[in-house]
């Protein structure tokens, strides 16, 4: 059930049970049937699903959705990944275990206790870094209490802190690595993968006037989303104020873009492709910066390094002032600022009646955020949708089942359903506020309604409430 090949689970919205479904290995085109174990009432057993059947009951679902009052998108390493594959056609660099250089094995074993008891199965790099920071923060404290101070432990310090900072920058590296990778793909790969990535933003972002802003989450270090939003001309609003070295305000800023609609005095509307942002690890081109959080100018796909940053940054700064989640900064203010306010953000956001967050690429592995959506979806009115190209941890299903609010839940997982070319392609809302369609539905609409009860009454073929010519 939780493979990411083959095996495709979705929600049906009539008897919210999950719904199984497997994919025809002997069709070259993609087919699926029923699991043994699943019933459906749109699909019978042994009967073969086309994606056709699968986009009539997905694509007007999320259309719906996509227009709820409040709509939020929490994007994860999955958008990452599904981009820089169709641009490139291969792995992202990973986030592969760097030696500290010292108390490498405690740190590893304490990190896999930590990941174990968040339901994850080993430790993560952020783990590691974690725990690696907050050692170097205890060794420090001892320091600062030890008299005679010990020179062994000294040395260990000094130690820790370089391994720390070696990590620190060799993960920065990987961060520009991807993006850069990007930027010098072949031109019809970057392209391709740009196209989709515009879509895929703009079929959430695409709202009319009388909604709230799409508010756009993601847990990501790169400026993949940046990028695409550049492309799409998607102007994304978040904390930070200023046009040569923007500042992060701890104060939430409203400002916002607005217009007055022809013929329409006093009811302002939001003006379109607007969004609001929130990076809520942080990001790789944010420092720390005489204790104001500062986003450097750092061209996207540039060979950027930790000296770059430190080149481009109003005062001096070293590896462990970069603000990526966990961060390395030693005091207690810095270390939960700018975080705390990014995620009060999430949770005022969400945590609202008639609102949808769709995941995208999303492993629910961080369990500040799992606690938030679980508070979300204690009230009755919220929506959430997970959209994953796999859940080989099981920690999607593991939720789905603790929560217990099938109803509020809709779930599109697998090779298929989670593809990211696959799911424009078929699956997601037209990316484009398209009110000549929705008049013209309409109007054929009235029409047949109109014309299918005047032939029942009057035998004719005549509108009467249809204008001539």
């Amino acid at each position: 059930m939780t493979s990411t090949t083959g095996l495709q689970i979705l929600k049906s919205r009539d008897d919210h049970s999950f719904v199984a479904i497997e994919r025809i290995a002997s069709s070259p085109e993609p087919l699926f049937t029923l699991s043994a174990d699943a019933t459906c009432s749109w699909a019978k057993a042994d009967e073969k699903i086309r994606p056709d059947t699968l986009r009539s009951r997905i694509e007007p679902w999320l259309t719906a959705l996509a227009q709820s009052e409040h709509l939020s998108l929490l994007i994860g390493s999955g958008l990452t990944h599904a981009v820089h594959g169709l641009a490139t056609g291969k792995d992202l660099p990973g986030n592969q275990p760097i030696p500290f250089g010292i108390f490498d094995d405690q740190i590893s074993a304490k990190a896999k206790t930590i990941a174990e008891a968040a339901g994850r199965r080993a430790g993560n790099f952020e783990d590691q870094l974690r725990v690696a920071t907050d050692l170097l923060q205890g060794m420090e404290m001892v320091r600062l209490l030890a008299t005679p101070t010990d020179p062994a432990h000294v040395t260990h310090i000094s130690s820790l802190r370089q391994g720390v900072t070696k990590v620190i920058e060799s993960f920065t590296a990987s961060l520009f690595e991807g993006e850069r990778n990007l930027a010098v793909a072949p031109t019809v790969g970057r392209d391709r993968a740009f196209n989709y990535l515009v879509s895929f933003l703009m079929s959430f972002a695409s709202r009319s006037g009388t909604r709230d802003r799409l508010h756009l989450f993601t847990t990501n270090y790169d400026r993949y989303i940046e990028a695409g939003a550049d492309v799409a001309g998607l102007r994304l609003i978040d904390r930070f104020v200023g046009t040569l070295a923007p500042v992060f305000r701890a104060s939430r800023l409203d400002i916002d873009l607005h217009y007055n609609p022809p013929g329409i005095r006093g009811e302002p509307r939001y003006l379109e492709g607007v969004a609001r942002f929130t990076k809520l690890h942080g990001s790789v081109d944010w420092i720390d910066s005489d204790g104001a959080i500062r986003r450097i100018g750092v061209p996207f796909g540039a060979p950027a390094t930790i000296s770059d940053l430190a080149a481009l940054a109003p005062s001096a700064i070293d590896a462990l002032r970069l603000m990526i989640y966990p961060n390395a900064a030693k005091d207690r203010e810095t270390t939960h600022y700018p975080y705390v306010e990014l995620f009060r953000d999430f949770a005022a956001t969400i945590c609202r009646p008639n609102s949808t967050l769709l995941t995208y690429g999303y492993g629910f592995g961080d369990e500040h955020i799992n606690r938030m959506i679980e508070d979300m979806l204690t009230i009755p009115s919220t929506h959430l949708v997970v959209i994953s190209y796999g859940d080989p941890l099981g920690r999607i299903i593991d939720l789905y089942n603790k929560l217990g609010r099938q109803a509020q839940t809709t779930l599109l997982i697998g090779d298929h359903l989670g593809d990211l070319k696959t799911l424009v392609d078929h699956y997601l809302p037209k990316p484009a506020i398209d009110r000549a369609t929705f008049r013209m539905a309409e109007l054929l609409k009235a029409r047949w309604g109109a014309d299918h009860s005047d032939r029942s009454t009057h035998g004719d073929d005549q509108n009467p409430e249809e204008p001539g010519p």
